[in-house]
Parts: structure tokens; C-alpha cells; sequence
């Protein structure tokens, strides 16, 4: 069996940013330890299999150890791959997942992600999140995630967390954010106990970034940067009950995978 596959920079202009993913088009689904055992070959944050299915397409996300309900960089990948080499002529793709309908559409030089909105509250946290993170915070939220918020850019990016504890919480992953400098606000997400330390760029997390900090900053559109060692660039909007997430995607590798 021979199985295409691609790699594509998410939330980036150029190579060697943003968040790659890999995005496997199937004509079939294939069982899931198979899909499984492919993610964990591939050993990047996210692996993307897709089924078209009419004018929709079934999408399914694995990090290197389970499956996700939810992935945004990898969405955008997907999307990268079906408008240049499944369906050029296509200027929207609609995905069926286990967070609902999903669509991608093209914006000009950029893809455009309709997501779900993910309002965080107030939580009273895990009581080693804190020591793991090893930085006092100014606040505490948490929808899927947790939702770590400092008083500046610096802040978030001098942490250096225990990843060990991070991934004994009771949470699938941890976001820390801040006010950007040049960006209207700044993000990190860590998500150890799902096999990812530390990931790249993350379209989830601003799930509940935006709704966030739309309400903090009175802003429906807005610019942000997630401050990981690759780095990304995400154009957000706050649109209710759902959000925009928009971004850059690069083609870095095209092959197949033979089983």
C-alpha cells in the first residue's frame, strides 16, 4: 500500500516556521492502529488523514501518542493540501470532525479557519501548575485547557516548565499567554501528556485566546504571535460563538508512505 504524504509549515511564510504538519489523503479509512503507528513514525505534533466524502472530507488529528478532538495547524495543512494538489479549483474545504463541521477558505495568500469559540472561566487550578510552570501568573482560567495569563511578553517566554509535572494535571494541555509588543497578544502551549512538549504554533489554543482577549482588549480582530522557538503569526477574529484563524502555509516535502 502506498499512501501520499505531505508536510506542510503552518502559521508560516517561509520554511523552518511556524508549526509542520503532516496531512495523509486516504481513499479509505484505514484501522486505527495503523493511523496511530503512522503519527508516531512521523513524530510531529500533529498527523492529518483525511477521507473525501461528496463535497466534504472527514478529517481525523494524532500527535505521536493519541488522537485529538481538535487541531488547527493541521486543519490548515489539510487545507493547503486539497487547494494545491487534491482540488485546485476548490476555494473553500469543509471538514466533518469530532468538534463539528470545520471550514477553510482562501483569503487572498492566506487561509481563513472557522472554528469553534472556547470561552475560558475561572478556575481554581491544579495545585502543581503553578510550581510547574515556575512563575507566579496574573490569572487562572481554563475551557479544554488551561489558560495562564502574565503580565508581559518577556514573562512568557522566560518559562521554563517541568514538563513532567505539566503532564500529571488534570487538563489535556496548558496555555500561557501575555499583551505582545508587536502583536495585540502572545501565546505558549504545552501539552506533554499528549506527547508535545512544546508546541510550535497552535490554532486550538486561540480558540480560547480570542474570545479572551477580544474581551480584555474590546477588539473583534486582532493580531497575535505564539513565541515558541519557531514561531507564528496568526490574523484572529472574534466572530461569537465561533472564531477566524488565519495564517501562511509552506509546502516542505511531498512523498509517499509505503506499507
Amino acid at each position: 500500500m502506498r499512501i501520499p504524504i505531505y508536510q506542510v509549515d503552518a502559521f508560516a511564510r517561509e520554511p523552518f516556521s511556524g508549526n509542520p504538519a503532516a496531512v495523509c489523503p486516504l481513499e479509505a479509512w484505514l484501522d486505527d492502529d495503523t493511523l496511530a503507528s503512522i503519527a508516531a513514525e512521523n513524530n510531529l505534533s500533529e498527523t492529518a488523514f483525511f477521507v473525501r466524502r461528496g463535497d466534504r472530507f472527514d478529517l481525523r488529528w494524532f500527535t505521536p501518542e493519541v488522537e485529538v478532538d481538535l487541531c488547527g495547524h493541521a486543519t490548515l495543512a489539510s487545507a493547503r493540501v486539497i487547494f494545491g494538489f487534491v482540488d485546485p479549483h476548490l476555494t473553500e474545504a469543509r471538514f466533518s470532525t469530532k468538534s463539528g463541521e470545520l471550514v477553510v477558505r482562501r483569503e487572498g495568500e492566506m487561509l481563513a479557519m472557522d472554528f469553534p469559540s472556547r470561552p475560558p472561566q475561572r478556575v481554581q487550578p491544579h495545585e502543581n501548575l503553578i510550581p510547574a510552570l515556575g512563575a507566579q501568573p496574573e490569572a487562572v482560567l481554563a475551557s479544554r485547557d488551561y489558560l495562564v495569563v502574565y503580565r508581559n511578553e518577556g514573562d512568557v517566554k522566560k518559562l521554563r516548565p517541568d514538563m513532567a509535572q505539566l503532564a500529571a494535571l488534570d487538563r489535556f494541555a496548558v496555555i500561557v499567554t501575555a499583551p505582545g509588543r508587536d502583536a495585540d497578544f502572545v501565546s505558549r502551549f504545552f501539552a506533554p501528556g499528549a506527547g508535545i512538549d512544546e508546541d510550535p504554533v497552535t490554532g486550538s489554543a486561540h480558540c480560547t485566546l480570542i474570545p479572551y482577549w477580544s474581551q480584555r482588549l474590546g477588539k473583534k480582530r486582532m493580531f497575535a504571535r505564539q513565541v515558541s522557538a519557531r514561531g507564528g503569526e496568526l490574523w484572529c477574529e472574534d466572530m461569537g460563538e465561533r472564531v477566524k484563524i488565519a495564517g501562511h502555509t509552506t509546502v516542505f516535502l511531498q512523498g509517499e508512505i509505503s506499507l
